[in-house]
């Protein structure tokens, strides 16, 4: 089934806490070395939140959207955010941006737990919304402060993460065209899974990965009647470096195709995709790309929008 809407991406933003964390500050906590994790994840460095919450960092990043297009925010009558790390159950992270940045009473505002690919469910979620023409515009957001969640006496999973937010507005256009596919399944083994630290069984995620990625790539193409020459960027969810490259070669995709900057941030999660478009849209205009996420869940989904 196709899901397309009428929908463009107005103006994107992100927010990094300062405090770097590089492979080689993690050597002095478990047993790793810098090219161990250089060529098994690609990732050299991440972010680590000193203070900033996952509110804290959602906002930022919804700001910087805002004043970088100087956005009209009375526009904005819906907020959705993706994140598993809320520093609360209620409320949520969404409704308390709302309010921080000041944005009309009366509004929807919710979150979305579908980890990794959290901001690709919250993005079909608002586009669909946005095309009942019950919404004028949506801020939606990906943020995550997982070293709230991480375990840094397990090497397997402290390597692979850090903090960060992303934030995208849309609205509504009549030349743009954005369509979604999204799915899941039931984690019955707990391969990935988070209760107070995040446990994963690296191996079989790699393999979860590298096929739904694939999947996911060529349904959204085949859907929409499009090759990869159709499309200027895949922007992919930040992981493993070695899961991208796997994609390239078994698709015949130049890794050129792929924007990646996990080296710089290693794995934010729900915030990685938006963080990546704001990165991509700051150099590009009125391009169309292709995002692709997967997580835990088991969830993955992709999408084509214009930015």
């Amino acid at each position: 089934m196709l899901n397309t809407h009428k929908i463009k991406v107005a103006t994107s933003g992100k927010y990094t806490p300062s405090t770097i964390v590089t492979n080689s500050d993690l050597e002095k906590i478990v047993e790793t070395t810098d090219d161990w994790i250089t060529s098994r994840t690609g990732i050299k460095e991440r972010r680590k939140a000193d203070t900033e919450t996952a509110t804290d960092m959602a906002y930022y990043a919804a700001l910087d959207a805002i004043e970088k297009a100087n956005y009209d925010r009375s526009k904005i009558d819906l907020v959705i955010v993706a994140t598993i790390t809320s520093e609360r159950q209620t409320p949520s992270v969404a409704n308390l941006v709302m309010g921080r940045l000041g944005l009309k009473e009366g509004i929807m505002s919710f979150d979305v737990n579908a980890a990794c690919t959290g901001f690709v469910y919250a993005l079909e979620i608002a586009s669909a919304l946005i095309s009942s023409n019950h919404y004028q515009s949506a801020l939606v957001i990906g943020s995550e402060r997982l070293s709230n969640v991480i375990d840094y006496t397990d090497r397997n999973t402290c390597i692979l993460f850090g903090d960060g937010a992303g934030a995208v507005v849309i609205e509504s256009d009549p030349n743009a065209k954005a369509s979604f596919y999204n799915a899941s399944k039931a984690d019955l083994a707990d391969v990935l899974t988070v209760e107070k630290t995040i446990r994963m069984d690296g191996k079989r995620v790699y393999q979860f990965a590298t096929d739904v990625v694939e999947k996911s790539i060529r349904h959204i193409l085949e859907v929409n009647q499009l090759t990869i020459d159709d499309i200027d960027a895949i922007l992919p969810h930040q992981a493993n470096e070695r899961i991208i490259l796997s994609v390239s070669k078994s698709m015949g995709i130049p890794m050129s195709k792929f924007e990646l900057n996990i080296s710089t941030y290693g794995n934010t999660s729900a915030a990685s995709i938006p963080i990546l478009i704001s990165e991509y849209q700051a150099n590009n205009k009125n391009k169309r790309v292709l995002l692709v996420g997967f997580g835990g869940g088991f969830t993955w989904g992709s999408a084509i929008v214009e930015v």
